[in-house]
């Protein structure tokens, strides 16, 4: 609902993204009379520059590679130059519409909440003051303001200009080739999407491996299977100077070894996000802030101001927007009905879109040590998954990790095609501490991929390639 004049509110909540959004619903579900107020596009990162856009770009480039690498013998191969333009004005479609369905009409569903369309800034704990001089008040306000792209300090990194995933996205063309500086989700989703479409895909990453938050053994088979894709991956590598030409970039790095030079036409810098802090008049409202700008809170949510709660991306990683709307919706309901719940990431999954995906949640081997537990671990390779092997495409493979005092699931790790969707279930036996026979016992649709997390779950105890499909 649009700006009715009405400046005084139970709850104002300053941002429109997925976390600003869960937060209006539950006030108003909760019976508060809600201020929305957003200065730029609605919707937020996910469905405009993150999530939505990147995974349907990501599913068009993989439909081209699967016309020339795929297993099965008798499938003519045929190639064929990507029209580029025509794939990426799809992605704008499905941008669009999704931002008119999942928030503009959402919006307009509920009458308790009204619209600021401009940028705003926290005049007290109870008040803002909005970009055209009126005053907004609140008896409790809510930051949801997200986060964006961050680049490294790296010498003429900013007077060169780079990409960021959403100029990337966003490109008239496709280059002929692209450096890509992290190798996080977000720089190696980006980069073997564009690899598939044609481009030469360079990436550089200041540690040792590559998804360097996950398990270790995820990373180095991961590199091996991108760099089969024609991929050059170089790790524990420092950037020193960067320069631009008519002829695009070029690059001086180190690695371990010598001094070394990368060139391309375009650059990519996906090195992380960092929280939407600035000119928000946060310090003077008496709010906390952590070492990256992000805003300091308690596990309810609350800042150092007790009148203003935060939720999403700007509280720092994990910066997930199932995350974001889980918190945002917290972060009303303490700020509403009293600090009634904490802020809960128990069993949180974590999903990077590459082909083979990865998928993680819950203790590595190491993390579960260093909390004294003693762990039972195995890895299941894909090539043991009838799924996997009628698919023609046993790359990756499933790690479980359990407690051996208890048995209890306490992490999971799998590299597959479909990893996010097997995920849910380990996620799950974490949550409410199934044991291993747990996930022996439970009954696994054949053929499936998540098949492979009652195989991997047996290996703790049988060797799976003696048994016979579907055997208990």
């Amino acid at each position: 609902m649009q700006d009715r004049g009405e400046l005084a509110f139970d709850l104002a909540i300053v941002g429109g993204g997925s976390a600003g959004f869960a937060a209006a619903i539950k006030g108003v579900e909760l019976g508060a009379r809600v201020a929305l107020v957003e200065g730029g596009t609605l919707g937020g990162t996910c469905v405009n520059v993150g999530c939505v856009p990147s995974k349907t770009l990501l599913r068009a480039a993989e439909a081209r590679h699967r016309r020339t690498h795929h297993g099965f013998a008798g499938i003519p191969a045929t190639d064929g130059r990507p029209d580029w333009g025509t794939v990426r004005a799809k992605k704008d479609e499905l941008v669009a519409e999704l931002r008119q369905a999942k928030y503009w009409d959402v919006l307009r569903s509920y009458e308790g909440i009204t619209l600021f369309e401009q940028r705003a800034t926290l005049a007290s704990g109870r008040s803002l003051q909005l970009a055209d001089g009126r005053s907004l008040t609140a008896s409790k306000i809510v930051i949801t303001t997200g986060a964006s792209a961050w680049a490294p300090p790296i010498p003429r990194l900013a007077e060169a200009g780079y990409l960021d995933n959403a100029s990337a996205m966003a490109l008239e063309q496709l280059p002929q080739s692209m450096i890509v500086i992290g190798a996080s989700a977000v720089g190696l989703e980006l980069g073997q999407m564009f690899a598939r479409l044609g481009v030469q895909i360079t990436v550089l990453e200041a540690l040792l491996r590559v998804v360097p938050a996950e398990d270790p053994s995820i990373g180095q088979a991961l590199a091996d299977f991108l760099a089969t894709e024609g991929i050059e991956i170089h790790t524990g590598v420092r950037v020193e100077q960067i320069g631009r030409s008519a002829n695009g970039y070029t690059m001086a790095y180190s690695d371990s070894h010598d001094q070394r030079t990368a060139r391309a036409e375009q650059l990519l810098v996906a090195t992380g996000r960092r929280a939407n802090t600035r000119s928000l008049g946060l310090e003077g409202a008496g709010i906390t802030l952590g070492k990256k700008g992000e805003i300091a809170v308690n596990e309810f949510l609350q800042t150092a101001n007790p009148d203003v709660y935060a939720a999403g991306d700007v509280i720092g990683d994990p910066m997930f927007v199932n995350v974001a709307a889980y918190g945002g919706m917290l972060a009303a309901e303490n700020a509403l009905v009293g600090n009634v719940r904490g802020y809960d990431l128990t069993a949180l999954p974590k999903v990077t879109f590459t082909d083979p995906a990865v998928a993680s949640v819950g203790l590595a081997e190491s993390e579960a040590r260093e909390r004294g537990i003693e762990p039972l671990v195995t890895q299941l390779p894909l090539e043991h998954v009838p799924r996997a092997r009628a698919a023609r495409d046993t790359r990756g493979f499933v790690k479980l990790v359990a407690d051996a005092a208890t048995r209890r699931i306490v992490g999971a790790h799998i590299l597959a095609a479909e990893a996010g969707e097997m995920i849910t279930e380990p996620a799950l036996a974490i949550k409410y501490g199934l044991t291993i026979e747990d996930l022996v016992s439970t009954f696994h649709p054949y053929l499936t991929l998540s098949e492979g997390v009652k195989l991997a779950a047996q290996t703790f105890t049988k060797d799976v390639a003696k048994l016979s499909c579907c055997a208990a």
